[in-house]
């Protein structure tokens, strides 16, 4: 990871990637069973608010209608977040990625044995969610096969990348940038070549050269956002780079 000073971004500081220390997920590890449960809960609560897509695109791929898959998904997350879940963390499993779909698979099945639950959350207090986008995170198309388990990677992969380029909007904004940036992130998914630098010059009236440094700026820094948000999402810094190659093969699956 990076160390923890600052790099200019178009003239402009940002803070760099912190070096990898306790993150949300590696919290919930080292707190199971232990010291802090109540810090593990937060920030599993917090970890969940952020990847429930993935969850919501699993289930449907399962077959189950919009609505029965919201029902589900909140009937998930009351029981899961329930003091209790903390005994079935196994830090051998380092990845929340993983935890999660197993905890959902048992969840199923566990629903299937007993049928539906009476009402929404179990009388329990569910996380609240948007479901309003969550057709777009399920990504249906009507010729369109793809397994359970393949469809949750690629939700998980696209939430990353969504979560990523959301933090880097926000500091491009927080520094009076935002114009800069909505002008280049089409570049984050173009090729080298393929960037038309002349007419983002004539566009945000910057030179070419000042465009070009600009656009690789933009770059370094969306890679570093993005292992920093993989970072949270694993429980030691060795598994950032494998699960940083599993986003991407999910995305070209």
């Amino acid at each position: 990871m990076a160390n923890s000073t600052s790099h200019s971004s178009g003239g402009r500081d940002f803070p760099a990637a912190a070096q990898f220390g306790p993150t949300q997920w590696s919290v919930v590890l080292s707190a199971a069973g232990k010291k802090n449960p109540l810090l593990a809960e937060q920030a599993l609560e917090k970890l969940c608010r952020v990847y429930w897509p993935p969850l919501y695109t699993y289930i449907r791929r399962q077959g189950a209608s919009p609505h029965d898959a919201q029902d589900l998904t909140q009937e998930f997350f009351a029981r899961f977040l329930e003091k209790h879940f903390l005994d079935s963390v196994d830090p051998g499993k380092g990845r929340f990625r993983s935890f999660l779909l197993a905890s959902l698979k048992h969840f199923l099945s566990n629903q299937r044995d007993r049928g539906r639950a009476q009402k929404r959350g179990g009388g329990q207090t569910p996380l609240s969610l948007d479901f309003s986008d969550a057709e777009t995170h399920a990504g249906f198309q009507p010729a369109y096969k793809q397994t359970p388990e393949k469809a949750f990677e690629k939700s998980w992969a696209l939430t990353l990348l969504a979560q990523s380029l959301g933090r880097l909007r926000q500091e491009y904004s927080e520094r009076g940038r935002e114009k800069i940036f909505e002008q280049l992130k089409a570049t984050l998914t173009e090729g080298r070549g393929d960037v038309a630098y002349a007419e983002l010059s004539a566009r945000l009236g910057m030179s070419e050269a000042a465009v070009k440094m600009a656009v690789h700026r933009l770059r370094q820094r969306y890679r570093e956002v993005l292992r920093a948000e993989i970072a949270g999402t694993v429980a030691h810094e060795s598994e950032v780079e494998d699960e940083l190659r599993e986003v991407f093969r999910a995305l070209s699956n």
